[in-house]
């Protein structure tokens, strides 16, 4: 790129800081740093022309993990660990709200409820049987049950006649988030270059070279923040997951409010005003989904349509108004990887698809790494 000296002297000239991605945990990451550090020079360099990955593309659920999600990782984590990931979420969600305000970001504490389709009626006695240990491990960090069981109020088919429902999950408008996380940025004096993608990098004793597409710079701190892009970066067992997501045309008196998990939460939906936003389905083929190439597949886009009309609005017409795609971080474990990784290179990555959940946390203590 020609650069003119105005260019490059206000832009990439004595970086004290860069952050590698303007998603949740790098705008984040951003804002703490500068309160932190009032004078420094914070750049931040995002891919695509706006927030890639799935900060934008997400469903918008201010959640911390369905009954069966939270049995699921009992399996897998100690208790210590499941009450640390779910109080973790708890306190990103806060402090997200607490950041940009719940009006600002639309916030809406309509609750969560978990569904079993007809053939996991075992699964569903195994969350039932579960559900008094599980509230009493997360009871120190609600103050109350947790989870309880209800009927299907919504008149949804095919599934069990009962659903477990929680009175602590909410949504979001995802763009209005991210659109206010942005203009926050900007008006704390932190640079965004869109349109830019990091190639390599190399470090030496005082700082950092970052090689972008059209240009070479020095910053004396890196911090990386792309999630579901960060194999690129790092040998740590981060790897892309592609969600897709489709949402209706304006339904005559959509009578669904609220969010809404399915199958073990590989399928979710809520409402979004009186439409109906509907995603997952990467456990029909995990090999093909996980990829960092946005896209839609036909095995997918069906299964969702068919479950869209057969269960959640079933004996009704339903158009489609987009499909989209987003790509997540995921790996073996659930908790997001934020660690020095040299001298001078920072990451914060593998949000395990609860970013808006604990995005706004692992940005703050990414920031928190630096003295």
């Amino acid at each position: 790129m020609n650069l003119s000296y105005w260019e490059y002297k206000t832009w990439l000239d004595k970086v004290d800081f860069t952050i590698v991605g303007s998603g949740i945990v790098g705008l984040n990451c951003a804002l703490h740093l500068r309160k932190k550090f009032l004078k420094a020079k914070i750049l931040i360099l995002e891919r695509g022309l706006l927030p890639q990955g799935a900060s934008t593309k997400n469903a918008g659920f201010a959640c911390f993990g369905s009954m069966s999600e939270i049995l699921d990782d009992l399996k897998n984590h100690s208790e210590e660990e499941v009450f640390n990931l779910v109080e973790k979420r708890y306190k990103g969600l806060k402090l997200l709200r607490k950041t940009l305000g719940e009006k600002t970001i639309d916030y809406r504490n309509l609750g969560g409820y978990e569904l079993f389709l007809n053939n996991q009626k075992k699964l569903f006695e195994e969350c039932i049987s579960e559900i008094d240990k599980v509230n009493a491990l997360l009871k120190p960090i609600f103050k109350g049950h947790t989870f309880k069981v209800g009927s299907n109020e919504f008149g949804f088919k095919n599934i069990v006649n009962q659903y477990i429902f929680t009175p602590y999950e909410g949504n979001i408008n995802t763009g209005k988030m991210m659109k206010n996380l942005l203009k926050l940025a900007v008006k704390e004096n932190i640079l965004i270059l869109n349109s830019t993608e990091v190639e390599t990098f190399s470090e030496s004793i005082d700082g950092v070279q970052i090689k972008a597409q059209n240009f070479e710079f020095k910053t004396k701190k890196m911090f990386i923040a792309t999630n579901g892009f960060a194999a690129q970066f790092l040998n740590d067992n981060v790897k892309p997951a592609r969600a897709q997501v489709l949402i209706t045309d304006p339904i005559e008196n959509l009578h669904i409010k609220g969010n809404f998990h399915l199958d073990k939460g590989y399928y979710y939906f809520r409402n979004v005003g009186n439409r109906v936003l509907f995603g997952g389905g990467r456990n029909l083929d995990f090999t093909t989904e996980e990829t960092t190439e946005f896209g839609l597949t036909p095995v997918v886009q069906y299964q969702l349509e068919s479950i869209l009309k057969e269960i959640i609005l079933p004996s009704q017409e339903v158009t489609i108004s987009q499909r989209w795609s987003g790509i997540m971080g995921v790996g073996n474990q659930k908790k997001a990887i934020v660690k020095q990784l040299s001298n001078n290179v920072y990451c914060g990555v593998r949000l395990g698809g609860m970013g808006v959940a604990i995005g706004s946390f692992v940005g703050k203590e990414l920031a928190d790494l630096v003295d």
